[in-house]
């Protein structure tokens, strides 16, 4: 039996629903991952995301590496017991990071040299070591180590990073295959505190088998068509694989072009597995990246918003420190289920932001990722009941009105 599988439900044009089934339970399709990257979704505890509706987390193997490191995870029972959730989990191989971090590392056909920005010290990070970090770590689906370069570059550049993550992409199942038939190398003995409960690691043998897990290539290529086409003919040409995701978007792109993007690359992605969409995660092109056939998103974006004060609603972005909230009792929006917009209205959430209290931002960031799933979720319906197409039009009518972030009245 598979332990990975996914099946297409309700189609209306090229969006589907779907349910991809994981060792820690199903998805239902389209969804959004709020993003965890230390294992924690900032400010916000799983019980939290899960009432929120949350069912598949995102965390990041390169930070995870540096801090507290992928061993210990491993040790701690691996990344679901050690976040404390006990649903689907992905782990990002860190090519974004190694993108963001330009100035501390210098990219060869071996892999990625780098500095810490936590203390310095370098690291060679290489398509077999984060094969190996993340079969440490444990989640369900794990991303390979691909070269991620800014939007806008020029073919010729382009054209080398892609086809420089093909070939990585062939040493990760590489590796990926032998640790599943050979096992994980063996940690070093840790010394637990007296009284506290053995480490996984202690139980050498059962610590040693990889637990499963589906290994998911990355389309690049920027936003030329033909490269898209190369990328993706290259790792379906290197056999089958539980799903593929679609990466280098929204990383300085015009809309037009990403969703230009998106046109091209969904037809030629297979119908029979779940299509990954990195990175991307406003309510709008969430939309258009459904409507374009696209099943799971994920993007640090709704909670860092929301830690600053802005959020999304039905009419577009507001931000709540605007004056215009200062004597006004009406809830942030009527019909989102989150505790920002049951429990509180506009004047006390504009006072907390103003005033720097913790719960303010929180309150924000949680409201931001409900607003997201909830999208989502309604998105699925719409799909289920065959007006999915009609009712796109409409939200995206209302939410793009305004130009600029709104103001609520």
């Amino acid at each position: 039996m598979r332990e990975f599988s996914f099946r297409v439900g309700a189609t209306e044009g090229a969006a589907r629903t779907g349910t991809f089934t994981t060792p820690h339970g199903p998805i239902e399709t389209p969804a959004f991952m709020p993003v965890g990257t230390h294992a924690s979704v900032r400010g916000l505890a799983m019980p939290e995301l899960r009432t929120a509706g949350a069912r598949m987390i995102l965390s990041n193997a390169y930070h995870l590496y540096l801090r507290p490191g992928d061993g210990h995870v491993r040790a701690l029972g691996g990344l679901h017991a050690f976040a404390r959730w006990d649903g689907p989990m992905l782990t990002d191989s860190g090519g974004y990071q190694v993108f963001s971090l330009a100035r501390y590392r210098t990219v060869t056909e071996d892999g990625v040299e780098f500095r810490s920005k936590l203390d310095g010290s370098r690291h060679q990070y290489t398509p077999e070591g984060v094969m190996r970090i993340e079969r440490n770590l444990g989640a369900d689906v794990i991303m390979q180590l691909d070269e991620l370069i800014a939007g806008g570059s020029d073919h010729a550049t382009t054209r080398a990073a892609m086809e420089r993550s093909l070939r990585w992409l062939e040493r990760s199942r590489v590796e990926f295959d032998r640790i599943t038939r050979e096992g994980r190398a063996p940690l070093p003995t840790h010394v637990v505190p007296d009284g506290a409960p053995p480490l996984a690691s202690h139980d050498a043998e059962a610590d040693g088998v990889a637990p499963p897990q589906a290994l998911f290539p990355i389309v690049q290529g920027g936003t030329y068509d033909d490269l898209r086409r190369a990328s993706l003919e290259g790792i379906l040409q290197t056999g089958a694989w539980e799903g593929v995701a679609v990466g280098g978007l929204s990383v300085g792109e015009a809309k037009a072009a990403m969703y230009a993007t998106f046109d091209c690359c969904a037809p030629l992605l297979p119908w029979d597995r779940p299509r990954y969409l990195m990175g991307v995660g406003f309510p709008d092109d969430l939309l258009e990246a459904v409507a374009r056939g696209m099943d799971l998103f994920d993007c640090v974006a709704p909670t860092r918003m929301g830690r600053h004060g802005t959020v999304f609603t039905p009419d577009g972005t507001v931000q709540v420190q605007k004056s215009s909230f200062r004597l006004d009792r009406r809830p942030l929006t009527d019909s989102c289920p989150c505790p920002a917009c049951t429990h509180y209205d506009r004047a006390y959430l504009r006072h907390l932001m103003v005033t720097e209290e913790p719960l303010g931002p929180r309150l924000l960031a949680l409201h931001n990722l409900t607003f997201l799933l909830e999208l989502m979720r309604e998105t699925r319906e719409r799909l289920a009941a065959g007006t999915f197409a009609g009712w796109k039009r409409d939200w995206l009518l209302r939410y793009r009105a305004r130009r600029k972030p709104a103001v609520i009245d």
